[in-house]
């Protein structure tokens, strides 16, 4: 069995992944936090659509110019 002081690349793996862990609960913790306090912006303001429709039935003159 090898000595584990002598593997240094597997404690650089070991450190690497646990950096990125703690990075990565730290921002899910502050992005948590920062959007727990902020008030809810809503993005695009609502704006009421009208729709019109239009009824054409098998007479009409605009319905055999389509067809």
């Amino acid at each position: 069995m090898s000595d584990w002081t002598s593997l240094w690349y597997v404690w650089l793996i070991l450190l690497m992944v646990f950096l990125l862990l703690l990075c990565g609960v730290s921002a899910t913790c502050i992005k948590f936090c920062c959007h727990k306090k902020r008030p809810p912006v809503e993005t695009f303001p609502r704006h009421t659509c009208d729709l019109a429709g239009i009824g054409i039935d098998s007479d009409s003159t605009a319905h055999s110019t389509v067809t």
